[in-house]
């Protein structure tokens, strides 16, 4: 094991022979199917007063998270990303959405915002 191995966790320097280090294991998380995502959309504002839906609650990989962003984004006809497990989508199209992921066997509510 190399000296500089990020991975350590709660590092104890020990005399004891038989010690052995504690690693992180990576969060690799699968993506839940539809039906077990549990998706709330909220109404934010960002910088410059701008409107976007938030969708949060997604449980799953950054690919899967990012094709969901995209085919969101082309049926609403405008811009948005996805980063940090939030979908953005820009202005205020919670209604819509609700109306697609719903159609798409997502569990998905308005939330406050």
């Amino acid at each position: 094991m190399s000296k500089k191995d990020k991975t350590r966790v709660n590092v104890v320097y020990s005399t004891n022979p038989n010690f052995s280090y504690e690693n992180e294991e990576e969060t690799n998380h699968d993506t839940l199917p539809p039906q077990q995502q549990n998706l709330k959309l909220f109404l934010d504002r960002i910088g410059g007063g701008k409107l976007v839906t938030r969708i949060s609650g997604f449980v799953g990989t950054e690919n899967d998270l990012n094709d969901l962003a995209k085919t969101l984004k082309q049926k609403c006809g405008v811009g948005g990303n996805a980063k940090d497990g939030n979908i953005l989508i820009q202005g205020d199209n919670r209604d819509k959405l609700l109306d697609l992921l719903t159609k798409a066997n997502y569990k998905a509510k308005k939330a406050g915002g």
